[in-house]
C-alpha cells in the first residue's frame, strides 16, 4: 500500500481555515490568516483524502464580489471539491 504524501512545499504559506461549507453551491467560507487575492493559487488539505490545488476564480465578502481579502477576513470562495470545517487553506 502506497504511503500518502501530505508534505507541504516550502513556498506554501498557511492562508486560512475553512469555517463553513455550502454543499449546494460548492462554496467554502475561509477565515483568512494571511491576505488572499482573486487569481491566487491555493491548496486545500484536510481529512483523510482531501488535498487539491485550484485557482481562486471569485471571492465574496458579505455577498459582494471582492478582489482582495485582508488577514482576519471571512470570504466565500467557489471550490472544486467537497471540503469540511477545519480544513487548511495554503497560498501557493
Amino acid at each position: 500500500m502506497a504511503e500518502k504524501k501530505t508534505v507541504r512545499q516550502k513556498k506554501e504559506k498557511l492562508a486560512g481555515n475553512i469555517i463553513h461549507y455550502f454543499s449546494n453551491i460548492n462554496v467554502a467560507v475561509v477565515k483568512t490568516s494571511a491576505p488572499l487575492s482573486d487569481g491566487d493559487d491555493i491548496r486545500i488539505i484536510g481529512g483523510e483524502d482531501t488535498d487539491f490545488k485550484q485557482k481562486i476564480k471569485s471571492m465574496e465578502s458579505d455577498h459582494k464580489k471582492v478582489k482582495k481579502a485582508k488577514k482576519g477576513a471571512e470570504i466565500g470562495i467557489k471550490v472544486n471539491k467537497k471540503v469540511r470545517e477545519g480544513y487548511k487553506v495554503y497560498k501557493i
